[in-house]
């Protein structure tokens, strides 16, 4: 999962790996990105897996991340390769946008959404975590 600190000041034009790198973009950014060059929804991608759309919302969202058999068929529907879908690296999409610069004040806030989008992930995993040992606690008190 992304830090704060992982986040570049301009995704389009970092020079440590493109737009796509895993310091611009998430796993589920990849997924968004492999889908929409296909012209599928998120419905049409989970019927193409054999999964729920839950499961590719979750993806897409990254709270949750494919099994290894679904992440190669992911990669085979995306026609991308695995690593690409990990990390950024190796075949997959081309950067948008021609390497057009983002304006700051954009950059800026789409900044500050991933920093706050990772922050309820991963503030919903220790809620899931507290949740599991409230109910332990419950089920032992009983």
């Amino acid at each position: 999962m992304m830090t704060d600190t992982d986040i570049p000041t301009d995704p389009a034009t970092d020079s440590s790996g493109g737009w796509y790198s895993n310091e611009a973009a998430t796993f589920g950014d990849r997924v968004a990105a492999g889908r929409e060059a296909l012209g599928l929804d998120q419905e049409g991608l989970a019927r193409k897996l054999g999964v729920k759309l839950k499961t590719v919302q979750g993806w897409e969202d990254d709270l949750s991340e494919p099994r290894a058999n679904k992440l190669q068929m992911l990669s085979g529907v995306l026609n991308v390769s695995l690593m690409w879908l990990l990390n950024g690296e190796g075949e997959g999409l081309a950067d948008p946008d021609g390497g057009e610069a983002i304006d700051a004040d954009i950059n800026g806030l789409l900044t500050e959404i991933r920093q706050i989008r990772g922050s309820i992930a991963r503030t919903a995993i220790k809620l899931g975590g507290l949740e599991k040992r409230l109910r332990k606690a419950l089920k032992d008190q009983a």
